[in-house]
């Protein structure tokens, strides 16, 4: 097994780091740009697939992204979808979306069937850490594997 080195500063820049600067192409002021399922992962390396310990931190980052981003739609001129899709098992799959509508004429909303609020995590410390979270609605769901969609009420457009 390879020797992962530099992981102390990963993980203290995750704590610290602000992937939104880093972003070229996002301009929230412009109403004829668009954000076609536009969206960040924050664990490239899937290193929080087998520990929650190291998976915490990436949803730490993830959800202070999402409230930077709620800050940020307030400068939208044009309808969005604003939320978060989280895997049971698959912490690299994690991610944060952005949603507008598009010339392409592809589906906006983004709705998803079979969804409900009664919980189906079977990673038992992401079950609490998701429960843990303050002013979200959580919906949950399966496709190849359990899932959850996060978003706020009121930030965008609903997803029911």
């Amino acid at each position: 097994m390879k020797k992962h080195r530099g992981l102390k500063r990963y993980y203290r820049n995750l704590q610290i780091s602000n992937d939104l600067d880093k972003e070229i192409g996002i301009d929230f002021t412009n109403p004829n740009t668009w954000k076609h399922y536009w969206h960040l992962h924050f664990d490239w390396w899937g290193f929080g697939n087998n520990s929650f310990k190291r998976r915490k931190p990436h949803l730490d980052k993830l959800f202070r992204h999402f409230e930077m981003l709620v800050d940020k739609t307030k400068l939208l001129k044009q309808d969005f979808q604003l939320y978060t899709i989280i895997f049971d098992f698959d912490s690299s799959c994690d991610a944060l979306f952005l949603h507008t509508p598009n010339p392409n004429g592809n589906a906006f909303t983004f709705k998803m069937s079979d969804l409900n609020s009664s919980s189906n995590l079977t990673n038992q410390l992401l079950d609490d850490y998701i429960n843990n979270l303050k002013g979200y609605k959580i919906l949950y769901g399966k496709s190849d594997e359990i899932f959850c969609l996060i978003y706020k009420e009121n930030i965008g457009k609903p997803f029911e």
